[in-house]
């Protein structure tokens, strides 16, 4: 089992950053959160403070756990097990590094996009309001 953690970022005016996966990725131009794999040494929380730095070039300042979904794509690969955070970073002004394009879209533009299946019903979550990225996160303060 590969264990993944994703970010879902909301700037001041309730977007969302998104980014597409490059043409020569597994899954290519697909969309997704950004994040990335665990590394056995690491927490969900370091890893996710250490793909949003790598990705991004953006600092976490707080992050929540809002759900996890474990996915196979094809038959033959193996089992993801991913968990979804809520995370708010010190800086928008990112630097993408991995992706093709990153996009800040609103909830409910999320639908426009082809993302990976994994992401279907966080999707559904945030484009009808039930998640709240702010509120999630005012939560923890």
């Amino acid at each position: 089992m590969i264990i993944v953690v994703a970010a879902i970022i909301e700037c001041p005016d309730r977007r969302l950053l998104i980014g597409q996966r490059r043409r020569s990725d597994t899954s290519p131009l697909k969309w997704e959160f950004p994040g990335g794999k665990v590394r056995a040494d690491e927490s969900l929380e370091q890893a996710l403070t250490r793909e949003l730095r790598e990705e991004l070039g953006a600092t976490l300042v707080k992050s929540r756990e809002i759900g996890s979904v474990r996915h196979q794509y094809g038959s033959t690969a193996e089992e993801l097990e991913i968990h979804f955070f809520v995370a708010q970073v010190a800086e928008l002004a990112i630097q993408p590094a991995v992706f093709e394009q990153v996009a800040w879209v609103l909830p409910k533009e999320l639908s426009q996009y082809d993302f990976l299946a994994a992401n279907r019903e966080l999707i559904a979550q945030l484009a009808t309001g039930r998640i709240k990225p702010s509120e999630v996160l005012d939560a923890t303060s």
